[in-house]
This record gives C-alpha cells, sequence and structure tokens, in this order.
C-alpha cells in the first residue's frame, strides 16, 4: 500500500506509519498547501484543509491514498473556551472519507494569544520555552501532561478516516470467503 501524506512534518508522517502499520505501507511525505489559513479557526476549515492536502497529495504521486491531516481551533457548541482539533482527510481519488481525532481545551491564555492572531504551534513554544513543538509532542501531548501526544492523536483521526477504506476491503473478503465455503 502506498501513501501519501501532504505534509513533510515528520510527526504527521509518523503518525500514519504508526496507524497503518499493520499494512506495511510505504509513506511518502509531500509538501502541498493546505489553501486555508495556518491557523485555520472551524471545524470546516480544518476539514478543508485535510481534504485538500490529502487530494493534491494524492495527485502530486501515484500513491493509492492520499492523506491529509490538519489541526485547527473551534468554539463548540456547549464546550465552553476554545478547543484543539484535529481532522484527518483519505482519498483514493474516487471518495474522500473524514475522521476526527480527539479535541483539547485551551488554556485561556493560550486562546486569547490565538484570538488575537498568533498560531497554536508558536504560542505553546513562547509558553514552554521550547522550539518546534509542533514537530514533538503538541500542545496535545504538554495539555494532557504525557498521556497523550500529537503523534496518537492525529492518529486516531488517520485511524477514523482510513477506516471505512478498510473496513469496505474486509467487507468484500469476507463475502466472497463466504461465497467460496
Amino acid at each position: 500500500m502506498d501513501v501519501a501524506v501532504g505534509s513533510t512534518n515528520p510527526v504527521k508522517i509518523d503518525a500514519v506509519e504508526r496507524t497503518l502499520d499493520q499494512f506495511e505501507p510505504t509513506v511518502m511525505a509531500v509538501s502541498v498547501d493546505s489553501g486555508v489559513p495556518e491557523q485555520p479557526w472551524s471545524i470546516e476549515e480544518t476539514v478543508t484543509g485535510a481534504e485538500t492536502r490529502a487530494r493534491r497529495a494524492l495527485e502530486a504521486t501515484d500513491a493509492d491514498y492520499g492523506v491529509g491531516l490538519e489541526g485547527g481551533v473551534a468554539r463548540l457548541e456547549g464546550v465552553p473556551g476554545l478547543s484543539l482539533i484535529m481532522w484527518a482527510a483519505v482519498t483514493d481519488g474516487e471518495r474522500i472519507e473524514r475522521g476526527g481525532g480527539p479535541t483539547l481545551s485551551l488554556p485561556d491564555d493560550v486562546a486569547t494569544r490565538l484570538a488575537d492572531g498568533a498560531e497554536l504551534g508558536p504560542v505553546m513554544d513562547d509558553r514552554l520555552g521550547t522550539d518546534g513543538i509542533a514537530e514533538d509532542d503538541g500542545a496535545a501531548g504538554v495539555l494532557t501532561a504525557g498521556l497523550t501526544s500529537r503523534t496518537q492523536a492525529l492518529g486516531e483521526a488517520v485511524a477514523c478516516a482510513f477506516g471505512p477504506f478498510i473496513a469496505a476491503s474486509d467487507d468484500r473478503r469476507s463475502t466472497a470467503e463466504g461465497r467460496n465455503s
């Protein structure tokens, strides 16, 4: 299985490799534009970014699947404050599936800086005195004290978006096996 990931971020590549490990994928990183702001500010913008990355990664390669991953922030109905959200999209060129990852509440001081136009990765780096947190544990790892990481969180989104492709293959295989019994 050849998979093109619409990003060169090592955390996103690792999330796809780990999630699909049992299928022994060949995963290639493809630098593509998400078509949305650097800091998506809604579920719609975040999903659109993931979809665009998936389509563009597939179009740039001869892979079987294109995968797009996008992190964003959103105000969710019924949930106080600003939340970090993660979405993945997977396409085989004919259809596209989407899956969401964990949602985390952002501290008020972080939310205020984002509302002023900053991007989450640099805000977290500034807050923690680090450099490149988005290519490491990410806000997800920091805000959960390591109970999850950015790789794990993005991996959940990949699993949810990729699942329908795999489940469809398993359903066809089961049907064929049933006829041959």
